[in-house]
């Protein structure tokens, strides 16, 4: 999954009519109810505050509105384009000042996405990693070569008792490689227990 780095706003006009397109980053469905409430309060002028939403590491928050547009021509078309580019965390909002010229349904489609898309396009995308805690105990003797191991890694804690402890933050992914590593060049002499953050 992908969220974006900084909050984007266009401005396109199509047959007389204004669409700005804000994309925004949010935390959760309460942040996203309140950034919407906020465009629509700066807007409140304008003829449709359509949105679109995707929250979660899984994405399993969503949801859309046309504001009056015609079923199925602003809403779903805005979060199709979030979900298309594998989008979470990220409300769109894209307000219309109708101009007078109707442009149909299949206009309003265009209009809609290519709104939303044109503000992807100047977002900055980013890979949403998850990092986990792992501990490390070993004896003094293994400290020096471990270290060589985890410089790359941010340390939390480092503990000197009985036996050395050391708490770093890792991506998920790097997990399961630096523990064989560890155990290898330990020659299973270190204890690691991965941490609920």
């Amino acid at each position: 999954m992908y969220t974006i780095k900084n909050n984007v706003i266009v401005e396109q006009t199509i047959n007389k009519s204004r669409f700005i397109t804000n994309l925004l980053l949010v935390a959760d469905e309460a942040d996203a109810k309140a950034k919407l409430d906020t465009i629509r309060a700066k807007y409140h002028d304008a003829t449709h505050n359509c949105y679109g939403y995707i929250i979660g590491k899984t994405a399993n928050i969503a949801k859309f509105s046309d504001d009056g547009e015609p079923s199925g021509t602003a809403g779903v078309v805005i979060f199709d384009c979030l979900k298309k580019n594998n989008l979470t965390n990220v409300l769109a909002v894209v307000t219309r000042y109708y101009g007078g010229i109707k442009l149909g349904a299949g206009g309003l489609i265009r209009a809609y996405s290519s709104s939303t898309s044109l503000a992807i396009d100047e977002a900055i995308i980013t890979e949403i990693i998850e990092y986990k805690h792992l501990s490390i105990t070993c004896d003094y003797s293994l400290l020096g070569v471990i270290e060589k191991y985890i410089t790359e890694f941010d340390i939390i804690t480092k503990e000197f008792k009985q036996n050395v402890n050391i708490v770093i933050s890792l991506p998920e992914d790097d997990i399961s490689n630096l523990m064989e590593k560890l155990i290898d060049i330990s020659k299973n002499q270190v204890i690691l227990n991965i941490i609920s953050k």
